[in-house]
């Protein structure tokens, strides 16, 4: 489908009323057909509306001239350009640019079930379920997260959690296009503070918890917040029904001011919740537990392959997020918490030669760190080794409290680069050590090369012992300085793991 360039200026206009319009010159139609809408100049092909966009390091104004080589028929601008195409120039194109790309798209968030989630952990994990439930009541659902994004058809690799809002549009209209019902979308708060989910509002807005993270962008836990409400005032739609977790305080926050739209979750049974889990079991094979909701006669028995208290968690949040729509019973929740697959990074389970195991995982918070290896102590008969580091640009506070944490719960710490990026590596490590010697100073090295801390860690391990390797879970990189080098920790291990068969 397409639309007229006309009818993009009618409602950018209506945003901004005083958006002045420009037509085209020679060369250039006045009122082209819209097909795309792109805010990257090489993805520009005939028929794209370009957005230029301004960011930390580029300017996409400069990059006019390469999009109109690509096909672009039509300019988004924030200032005149020497250009024969007919554009809109307003204040600021990311206030406008996801509304403009809904339209050229034909509005396709309006044609799905768009379940949205936020908070600070659980996010990847609480997407992965809820798919896969809604998948059990046979509704194709495409996903958008910080691993993937599945437009119902085809998977690739994420870029980041929450795309441009051109590129979230496009996905959304691919999934319609696939014959997807519905899209689980992770929704970062980067991403609704800078209006990347403009054009797109939600039927099930879903908070998980909020812990301390991205306070270099946010600059304390208020903005923080602040930034995650606006998936509830504004990105979803008249009439919402979601779930936000009774055990928060700023998820409690939620449910107080949004009482008509919002369900609490809770594993403990004094909060008022609508639901809480009366019980649960965990082991290295997976979890069981049992479900309580408001208005149900006999409490749900479920049985996850997920494993841990945080997965439960996250199991209970989606169920409590979908329970009642059309098509999710009791017998579609227990198939489709039964068929839930393996999260990518989150507690990713690799068994080795020797009989031991390796988790791999995301954490790189003190609160998820915490969350892992409590987990894995209770599980396993021998010593835990925790590998991790911490990235660059990152709230530094937090890197002592990893270290303190990591002392507490595992056996043995090696330290280790995680994404430095600009900051020094040994200095990054420094501050982790400093709080593992603060709490008694567990055993523990410092190995900045990633690829080999992994492998001595892997070395270290007897057949009742397991690994902890966290802070990158999928990521296909390390970066130093403004480059990112090939790494994947999974392919480590696999690798390592590879090496010893037969040996």
């Amino acid at each position: 489908m397409s639309v007229k360039f006309s009818e993009v200026v009618e409602l950018v206009r209506r945003q901004v009323p005083g958006a002045e319009v420009r037509v085209g010159g020679e060369g250039g139609q006045a009122n082209p057909s819209l097909e795309e809408a792109v805010s990257d100049s090489r993805q520009a092909v005939p028929g794209t509306l370009f957005c230029a966009i301004r960011g930390e390091t580029s300017d996409g104004h400069d990059y006019v001239p390469m999009a109109v080589e690509r096909g672009a028929c039509a300019l988004l601008c924030e200032r005149p350009v020497s250009s024969p195409l007919p554009m809109i120039i307003v204040p600021s194109v990311r206030e406008v640019m996801g509304e403009a790309a809904a339209a050229v798209y034909g509005r396709p968030a309006e044609r799905l079930l768009m379940v949205g989630v936020t908070g600070t952990n659980g996010k990847t994990t609480t997407t992965y379920v809820l798919r896969s439930i809604l998948q059990a009541a046979g509704v194709r659902t495409g996903l958008l997260g910080t691993i993937v994004e599945n437009d119902g058809v085809t998977e690739r690799d994420a870029d980041r959690t929450t795309p441009e809002s051109c590129a979230v549009q496009r996905q959304i209209a691919s999934m319609v296009r696939n014959g997807c019902g519905a899209c689980v979308m992770e929704t970062s708060s980067h991403g609704l503070f800078l209006g990347r989910l403009k054009g797109a509002r939600f039927d099930v807005p879903v908070f998980t918890n909020l812990n301390p993270e991205h306070l270099d962008f946010h600059k304390d836990m208020e903005n923080y917040f602040q930034a995650k409400r606006l998936l509830f005032t504004h990105y979803s739609k008249p009439g919402f029904r979601g779930a936000a977790n009774a055990g928060s305080p700023y998820g409690r926050r939620l449910l107080e001011e949004f009482s008509e739209g919002l369900r609490g979750f809770s594993l403990d049974k004094e909060d008022e919740a609508f639901a809480h889990v009366l019980e649960w079991h965990t082991a290295l094979d997976g979890t069981s537990l049992t479900v309580a909701l408001r208005g149900l006669d006999a409490p749900l028995q479920l049985r996850s392959p997920l494993v841990g208290e945080f997965n439960v968690w996250n199991v209970l949040c989606a169920v409590t997020a979908l329970w009642g729509r059309p098509g999710i019973d009791e017998e579609t929740v227990r198939r489709g918490v039964a068929a839930i697959p393996q999260v990518p990074g989150r507690l990713e389970r690799h068994e080795l030669p020797s009989g031991a195991c390796c988790f791999i995982d995301f954490a790189h918070t003190p609160s998820a760190l915490r969350n892992v290896l409590a987990t894995v102590r209770g599980l396993t008969k021998g010593r835990v080794v925790s590998i991790f580091g911490h990235g660059g640009g990152r709230y530094p506070m937090n890197r002592p409290e990893l270290g303190r944490v990591a002392a507490e719960l595992a056996d043995e710490v090696i330290v280790t680069m995680d994404n430095p990026r600009d900051e020094d590596p040994a200095e990054i490590a420094r501050m982790i050590v400093q709080g593992i010697e603060e709490r008694g100073g567990t055993r523990h090295r410092v190995i900045l090369d990633r690829r080999e801390a992994v492998r001595t860690g892997l070395e270290l391990l007897g057949p009742d012992d397991v690994l902890v390797v966290s802070g990158k879970g999928p990521e296909k990189y390390l970066q130093i300085g403004s480059v990112k080098h090939p790494y994947n920790d999974a392919e480590t291990v696999d690798a390592w793991s590879g090496s010893r068969k037969g040996a």
